[in-house]
């Protein structure tokens, strides 16, 4: 195939100008590009000019799992072999991470080349907002623009209280787009559609959001598996068991993802500082500019609290994602740790010597 043919094979998947550059010195030596689209047991589904075809990744798996192959990557494969072989990926232009569940403190890469991070929430029982503004420092600090989508919309058929919920999850995520959409009625499909036509995007949730079922709207067919969404407790099993890239009818690539239990965050501090955006501003016009936002005196976070601007809520999901990713950061990071001591006895100096002076004035 020739590389004029080979690029319009890849372009449907991303592939670029740019791509082509950063693969040329491969090319010369006679190697394949291709984009992984599914990853298990050492091995992917690597998709090229000549065809889906699996190869080993064990010349690119390193002890460090952020450097591992991922769905979204873009390779280098050998042309033929029994087995063949990746020997390598391009530069990631963008990479989702989030802090594995063991004791270990190790990042766990789940897509990589993304442009658009789709959380997807049920309308099946309460909006869990902190756990959307956990997805949303994770999307941030990847590099991804999110988008929350609000699945199973028909649920909720009165409109005003639609609208409402559409409202909250805005006042949340500050800047992110919302689409209320429902994957049985077809309503908000075309403009996710749309959204999704402009690169490649990641679809995010917790198990039962309804991801493969919206997958499957915006393929236009029955590629991934649905099970039955719980009654009692609106939370359904996972149904997709590896992160999957497949084409998207009307251009665009999306990555669908297994339901994540945990989503701990990884060195997200500017991912949390642009979730919560507008305490981020308040913060720079405190008086003192390593203001905790707990009792200093001309701290504009705490009078924005009192004054009714700034929702308790806010602030104490903002103090909880702030203090995980700085314990994370700490436990990875020896130079983050040492300030993170320091700071501790910092504060229990101050708190000392503030109980110390209550008993004086009590004495």
């Amino acid at each position: 195939m020739t590389s004029s043919s080979a690029f319009l094979a890849l372009a449907r998947y991303g592939w670029d100008d740019a791509w082509a550059d950063e693969f040329a010195r491969y090319d010369a030596e006679g190697l394949l590009a291709g984009r992984v689209v599914r990853v298990d047991r050492g091995q992917c589904d690597v998709v090229t000019a000549d065809g889906t075809l699996r190869a080993d990744t064990a010349f690119v798996t390193p002890n460090d799992p952020l450097r591992v192959v991922c769905t979204g990557d873009w390779v280098a494969v050998e042309p033929a072999g029994n087995p063949r072989y990746v020997r390598t990926y391009l530069p990631r232009r963008t990479a989702f991470v989030r802090s594995t569940s063991s004791k270990r403190s190790e990042g766990q890469i789940l897509a990589a080349n993304v442009d658009h991070a789709i959380v997807a929430v049920p309308l099946t029982g309460d909006l869990d907002l902190g756990r959307i503004e956990r997805f949303l420092a994770l999307a941030w600090e990847s590099g991804a623009r999110p988008v929350v989508v609000l699945t199973k919309a028909d649920l909720v058929p009165d409109a005003v209280t639609l609208s409402y919920l559409v409202q909250d999850v805005e006042t949340t995520a500050p800047g992110v787009p919302v689409l209320a959409v429902s994957a049985a009625t077809g309503d908000g499909i075309d403009v996710l559609a749309a959204v999704a036509a402009g690169g490649t995007s990641v679809l995010l949730g917790q198990s039962g959001a309804g991801k493969s079922t919206l997958a499957n709207a915006l393929i236009g067919e029955d590629v991934m598996d649905v099970q039955a969404t719980r009654d009692v407790d609106g939370k359904g099993r996972h149904t997709t068991t590896t992160r999957n890239l497949l084409a998207l009818p009307g251009g665009g690539v999306l990555i669908d993802t297994p339901g994540l239990r945990g989503v701990g965050l990884w060195d997200a501090q500017t991912g949390v500082g642009q979730v919560f955006a507008e305490i981020e501003e308040l913060a720079g016009r405190c008086r003192f500019h390593d203001c905790a936002h707990t009792a200093e005196p001309g701290c504009a976070v705490l009078a924005a609290l009192d004054s009714g601007d700034l929702p308790e809520r806010r602030l104490d999901s903002y103090r909880k994602l702030m203090r995980e990713n700085q314990w994370i950061v700490a436990k990875t990071d020896a130079h983050a740790r040492a300030e993170l001591r320091r700071d501790w006895k910092r504060k229990g100096a101050e708190g000392k010597a503030a109980m110390e002076a209550k008993r004086g004035r009590w004495a």
